[in-house]
């Protein structure tokens, strides 16, 4: 899945594909942000916000021939989401780095980043991250409709319940806490209430339960 919509991320949050979980971008990035890993995101490795998601193209990818060419025109002929394409520029991969900037930025259009290594990746990934938290905030101040997320972690009991419920796991748990408060509001939101934040079938099971 990679149109918006298909994946909601929590305020202040990044979903990870659960293939860098235990990678060095992933351990770098602990602590510095909230990470959660999803199965099932497709050609992203990792979503940013509603809008914003990150294509990496390891020194691997590069030596190993053209599959990530691929993946990338997928995304841009599937996708209408922002996407960031960081890229490992090495002394092995530097060969391919020109052939890859042309693809991106001239065939493409999208936004090219180059970093030496994962650890230089994660913290592009943290500085990403609050630009996207910025413009999330200045959105919702500037738009009186938005009610405002709250940008704190539930608290864990709390989140820990809210996971216990069929059909939620880490992020609706969360996006669920964010936008009703308490378990007490949650137990008595309406179907259409639940389907604003969840989409429908996790709506009803939701209420069922």
């Amino acid at each position: 899945p990679v149109t918006a919509g298909s994946v909601v991320v929590p305020y202040g949050h990044v979903i990870g594909n659960e293939k860098w979980r235990g990678s060095e971008v992933a351990q770098k990035l602990q602590g510095k942000v909230r990470l959660i890993f999803e199965d099932g995101l497709g050609l992203v490795d990792f979503h940013l916000s509603n809008r914003t998601c990150i294509l990496y193209i390891s020194e691997a990818d590069l030596v190993a021939g053209d599959e990530f060419k691929r993946r990338l025109v997928r995304f841009r002929n599937a996708s209408n989401l922002r996407g960031l394409v960081i890229v490992e520029k090495t002394q092995i991969s530097d060969q391919y780095f020109s052939a890859v900037q042309k693809l991106v930025v001239l065939e493409l259009g999208m936004v090219l980043l180059p970093v030496a290594n994962q650890g230089e990746a994660a913290q592009l990934i943290v500085q990403l991250v609050s630009v996207c938290v910025r413009e999330q905030s200045r959105e919702q101040s500037s738009n009186p409709f938005l009610r405002k997320q709250r940008p704190q972690l539930a608290e864990p009991a709390l989140f820990q319940t809210a996971q216990h419920i069929p059909g939620v796991g880490k992020t609706k748990a969360l996006l669920l806490l964010q936008h009703f408060g308490s378990i007490h509001r949650l137990c008595n939101a309406s179907i259409s209430e639940l389907e604003q934040v969840v989409g429908q079938t996790a709506a009803q099971q939701i209420h069922t339960f």
